[in-house]
């Protein structure tokens, strides 16, 4: 369960003891919103931010191991090449051309895959509950993590100002948004897989944001058992 620091946090929060929290994310990309829907949310970020080692390897890979993988390719493709001109001289035959239906089969899967322009992370609206609270997302932290807290009458999300935290340990969230039970409510299916388990908040407005990576598999159990039941 959550260490003792997080407990007590929460119950300073929420003046009194949560029935079931857990940290999570949003586990899909936030998708572009349209121009004026985001201008008008104050152009928040869509994006977490990265700590500096990140961007110092994506140096690294983009300057060292990308050129080392296109010097290595290119140096395959012309083996093929003379090699293909070898065989094609020795037997007289052209060379046989791409398959194009499975390139045309790769080409529709990915047409399917962008049918959903919100990626399976809320409903679509961007100007009800979900969607504005996507808007705001990384306004409220930098980190992607959100701590869920629930009572008996509402559900309340949390943040840490830190970039990186640890759920275990992190006592400075502070919370963000909460929900009296008539205006939200969590979905859940009963039996998900550890560590694949997903939920929604659900608003009375219609609209539903998924969550996912849900931290600390006790917490994650008991969370999804409180609302599943």
């Amino acid at each position: 369960m959550a260490k003792g620091k997080v407990q007590r946090r929460a119950r300073k929060i929420l003046g009194e003891e949560p029935v079931a929290l857990v940290w999570c994310e949003i586990h899909k990309p936030i998708p572009v919103p349209p121009k004026d829907v985001h201008r008008a949310a104050g152009k928040g970020r869509l994006k977490s931010r990265h700590h500096w080692l990140w961007y110092a390897g994506a140096v690294v890979f983009f300057f060292v191991v990308v050129p080392m993988i296109l010097l290595g390719h290119l140096g395959r493709r012309l083996d093929q090449l003379l090699s293909g001109r070898n065989r094609r001289g020795q037997s007289g035959q052209p060379r046989t051309p791409p398959d194009t239906q499975r390139s045309g089969r790769g080409r529709s899967r990915e047409r399917d895959r962008g049918q959903d322009p919100t990626n399976g992370v809320f409903d679509g609206d961007w100007n009800l509950t979900a969607g504005q609270l996507l808007l705001r997302w990384y306004g409220y932290s930098p980190s992607p993590k959100r701590l869920v807290m629930l009572t008996r009458d509402r559900i309340c999300v949390a943040a840490s100002p830190r970039r990186r935290l640890s759920p275990t340990k992190a006592d400075d969230f502070r919370t963000v948004t909460e929900f009296p039970l008539g205006q939200a409510r969590i979905e859940s299916e009963a039996g998900q897989p550890r560590g694949y388990a997903t939920f929604r908040l659900a608003f009375a407005d219609g609209s539903w944001l998924e969550m996912g990576r849900l931290g600390e598999p006790e917490d994650a159990d008991h969370f999804l058992r409180t609302v599943s039941g």
